[in-house]
């Protein structure tokens, strides 16, 4: 099923570009034995000490013609094929796009970021792989080896079918045996090098939990170690490759001995002339030699199944109509009244090391909540989970009672995000604001930009709201960039706000306006705010501190200031002039 979705339709589709290629393919690999024939008859020919040039002529031709002929049709078949293969990997990236890009937010949940560069970056190839050293050199080797035996039947019956047999264990039974041996040991290798992928990509989103953990020497030991069981599983594959590869060299010359003897013999016959003994033999080389490849790209079929297997997984509609039923059958309401919980909440790069451990808290609609902790502690890692974002090792973040999870590909209607470096793009102000909606009017976005106080200011830029911002918004100060995300944010109108060290970079006094900017103008939203020191903190309901994966302490300013020794400490380091 899989390959009549990613290999069929391509072909029926580049039928033309696909016929001429085996074709030209087939001529090229004829013109080459052809060449290596006549040369082999031009050189005995010529030991024989012909009376007059004239004699070997004809030959003399027929060298240059098919020299020649099998560089040019050689080059031609190149670019045809490498047409039908361009065309098609154009088209195979296209369709995994399309199949991609609706479903990414669910896709990203069912595959890991390994798995995911394992997808696009290997599987695809591997397909463009599948034509042109699987696909094209089969087909034109089964049609070469018919053209031989057919040729061979001509002048004699017993001599076809031996070479018939000899032949056929390159075509047949060296690719058969070599399948099955190499099969499991690229499967094996695939997935290894896919967990390579997984174990990568994790350490490196997890790079800052590693080294602050001290951790980092056993995740440096533990890739090596995978990485030199690949290379073992590697060595012994190539092993096995290497006394393969001598056998067919073997069969390859038996069979070009056997063609000898039976031209000496019909030579020795009187039926055929010996200067033809040699251009057999030179011609049964060349043609021959094209048959060496089959068992290697025959062996690697297994690794296309398993290619296919994952790009069926990837654009399968199962895991995206579920998500996209549940939220359909199961909508939020527009309004505020959006209750967040966090039920055992369990999550970690890996298995073996959690980066929150079994958080249990729940936030009400129109609270206002401080993330605080080191830095490490897996304060952003939290925002990413009550996105949906990261799915959790175990446990749930549930919106009024749902996973988000399954809220995904609509959250954008929900929650809205201020980080710490909004991308500004090379646009006016009014585009880069109407970001946060684009039906938004003109006048809507001037409504929201005095919210912010970046009105006076952008009415006096020369060009007003129509200045260019350039690329990151680099014309403008730290503090007036954070502005215009906000701006977007009021724009966008969701409920829930999620704040990840929006100040962080800015100076003191433009740190504690922009607090205040922020916490007025979305003061009936719901605030989930990552910081990693307390400036502002006097502002929230509530504060929850992060600490080895727990929520160490947890409650208002004034209880926490109350109650706990090490908060009053952290808090006044940051507020030194109130001790």
């Amino acid at each position: 099923m899989e390959k009549e979705k990613w290999i069929l339709p391509y072909l029926f589709q580049y039928r033309r570009l696909f016929f001429l290629s085996c074709l030209l393919g087939t001529l090229t690999l004829l013109l080459g034995g052809a060449l290596m024939f006549t040369s082999g008859y031009l050189i005995s020919k010529s030991a024989t000490r012909p009376e007059s040039i004239l004699m070997v002529y004809v030959p003399i031709v027929g060298v240059r013609a098919f020299g020649l002929g099998r560089a040019v049709f050689s080059y031609v078949e190149r670019l045809f094929s490498h047409s039908f293969i361009l065309k098609i990997l154009s088209s195979l990236r296209v369709k995994l796009y399309k199949l991609v890009e609706p479903k990414a937010i669910s896709i990203q949940t069912a595959f890991r970021t390994g798995d995911m560069l394992g997808l696009l970056a290997n599987d695809i190839e591997l397909l463009q792989n599948f034509y042109l050293r699987t696909l094209f050199p089969s087909i034109v080797s089964l049609t070469v080896y018919t053209v031989v035996i057919i040729c061979s039947g001509l002048f004699s019956l017993p001599f076809a079918i031996l070479l018939f047999v000899l032949i056929g264990q390159l075509v047949f039974v060296g690719p058969a045996v070599s399948l099955i041996i190499v099969k499991k040991k690229n499967l094996t290798i695939k997935k290894a090098r896919n967990v390579l992928y997984q174990q990568f990509t994790d350490g490196i989103m997890g790079i800052s939990d590693w080294i602050i953990s001290g951790n980092y020497p056993k995740y440096i030991d533990d890739y090596v170690i995978q990485e030199q069981a690949l290379y073992g599983m590697e060595k012994k594959k190539q092993t096995f490759v290497n006394w393969r590869d001598l056998g067919s060299q073997l069969v390859l010359g038996i069979s070009v001995i056997a063609s000898i003897a039976w031209a000496g013999g019909m030579a020795e016959n009187g039926e055929l002339s010996p200067v033809f003994i040699a251009a057999i033999g030179l011609s049964m080389i060349s043609l021959l030699e094209s048959f060496l490849p089959l068992s290697d790209v025959i062996s690697e079929t297994a690794i296309y199944q398993d290619s296919f297997q994952r790009l069926e997984m990837a654009g399968s509609n199962k895991h995206y109509e579920s998500n996209e039923n549940t939220a359909a059958n199961k909508s939020l309401p527009a309004d505020s009244a959006l209750l967040i919980e966090m039920v055992q909440l369990t999550f970690g790069y890996t298995q073996e090391t959690h980066l929150l451990n079994h958080i249990n808290t729940s936030i009400k609609p129109g609270e206002k909540i401080a993330v605080i902790g080191r830095s490490g502690s897996g304060k952003s890692t939290l925002l990413k989970l009550i996105q949906g974002y990261l799915p959790p090792l175990s446990g749930e973040v549930r919106i009024n009672g749902q996973n988000v999870v399954d809220l995904r590909p609509e959250m954008a209607k929900w929650i809205s995000v201020l980080n710490q470096k909004a991308y500004l793009f090379n646009t006016s102000i009014m585009n880069n604001i109407r970001l946060g909606n684009p039906n938004a009017s003109d006048e809507e976005v001037r409504k929201v930009c005095k919210l912010v106080q970046l009105d006076e200011m952008i009415i006096q830029l020369p060009n007003g709201y129509e200045t260019n911002m350039q690329e990151t918004g680099q014309r403008f100060s730290g503090g007036e960039r954070q502005r215009v995300a906000l701006a977007r944010i009021l724009l966008q109108n969701t409920p829930i706000v999620l704040l990840d060290e929006p100040t962080v970079g800015l100076d003191p006094i433009t740190e504690v306006k922009l607090l205040k900017t922020i916490f007025e103008t979305l003061k009936d939203k719901t605030i989930i705010w990552v910081t990693h020191h307390l400036a502002g903190v006097e502002c929230m309901d509530r504060i929850l501190f992060l600490d080895r994966g727990v929520i160490s302490m947890e409650g208002s300013h004034r209880f926490l200031m109350e109650t706990e020794e090490k908060y009053r400490r952290l808090y006044h380091l940051d507020h030194p002039f109130e001790a």
